[in-house]
């Protein structure tokens, strides 16, 4: 299994930016992806999960901001963001897992290799 996200860069406060999460090696339609972030000294924390039948779940954090879609033709997942933060700014990882989303990461056996946002004040 392969999990290769990009799309990271730096953006300014209020920017956009579109993270790509690409599967191979799975059924991707039959799986959940998530998106994780992880912040300098901070604990990996849950940001966006869309499930196999497409229901999405976001964290507080970022309702009303960000969106996570899919493709299952293409076995890549998104997770468009908006309205860009500083406190967004963290290394954003893709997990895959089979049909439905948890919130934790123990529970996502594969991940992508990360990528970075930073966003300026």
């Amino acid at each position: 299994v392969q999990l290769q996200a990009s799309g990271g860069g730096l953006v300014q406060t209020g920017g956009s930016l579109r993270l790509s999460c690409v599967v191979s090696g799975r059924t991707f339609s039959r799986d959940a992806i998530a998106w994780f972030r992880q912040a300098p000294g901070k604990e990996r924390e849950f940001v966006a999960g869309i499930s196999w039948t497409g229901d999405t779940r976001l964290a507080d954090s970022v309702k009303g901001r960000f969106t996570i879609s899919r493709d299952n033709a293409r076995n890549t997942a998104y997770l468009q963001m908006n309205s860009l933060k500083p406190e967004d700014t963290a290394v954003y990882y893709c997990a895959v897992r089979p049909l439905v989303v948890i919130s934790t990461p123990g529970w996502w056996g594969s991940w992508g290799q990360g990528t970075l946002v930073t966003v300026s004040s």
